[in-house]
């Protein structure tokens, strides 16, 4: 008499996430939404600040900019720690070392760019120039390469994910990852021609979507 070989029905551990690796996915869920939140709130309410001309940086001047300083320092933290529950959960699969760690980068880009204020410009706070300053403070050009590194690491962390999607064959999620990476590149363009603000704009909205929306598919995933 033979006896087949029982086969192990135990799923690897990477496919249900300790409550702690819930808990690291869930903060990259809410910290898109959460900025966005704020920033807009501010930008809907703050005297002398103008949609079509501010980008969400110039919030962190003027009496009340701590809060968007705030509002910068602890979503970067919640994107670093989500990027922790990404790596736990992708480990040993594609993109599973460097998208994790594209979005920590962009995360402390972001919390590097609140503790470095950019100058005062195109009419904000009330009372400045309408045009940009002709030569930057050093905190400034530390916010425009905070700026620079978020958007370029988040650009290609777009990429590792729309890449890791095509491998698998989850094409549309490997578009929409595509899609965004490509939206997010327009944004360059704004340091060459500033102000840009509606393009940010509309490019920070759908990168954080699409950020908020991995670490949903990943919990979703790795729960079943």
């Amino acid at each position: 008499m033979t006896y087949q070989a029982a086969t192990s029905t135990v799923p690897a551990a990477s496919e249900h996430p300790s409550r702690t690796t819930r808990l690291r996915l869930i903060c990259g869920i809410a910290a898109g939404p959460l900025y966005l939140v704020v920033s807009y709130a501010q930008a809907f309410t703050r005297q002398g600040f103008d949609l079509t001309r501010n980008a969400f940086s110039f919030l962190s001047l003027g009496d009340l900019g701590w809060i968007q300083v705030a509002n910068f320092v602890v979503c970067g933290l919640l994107f670093v720690v989500a990027a922790t529950g990404m790596r736990r959960v992708l480990r040993s699969q594609p993109g599973g070392i460097w998208g994790p760690l594209l979005i920590a980068v962009m995360g402390l880009a972001m919390m590097t760019g609140g503790v470095f204020r950019t100058d005062p410009a195109f009419g904000y706070p009330p009372g400045t120039p309408d045009t940009k300053p002709h030569s930057l403070t050093w905190h400034a050009a530390l916010h425009a390469v905070s700026f620079t590194t978020a958007i370029v690491s988040w650009l290609i962390a777009c990429l590792v994910f729309g890449r890791r999607f095509a491998v698998t064959e989850q094409r549309w999620w490997a578009v929409y990852s595509l899609a965004t990476g490509l939206i997010l590149l327009a944004t360059v363009e704004t340091l060459v021609a500033p102000p840009g603000a509606l393009l940010i704009y509309i490019a920070a909205t759908i990168g954080w979507t699409w950020t908020s929306a991995i670490c949903l598919k990943l919990l979703r995933e790795s729960a079943r």
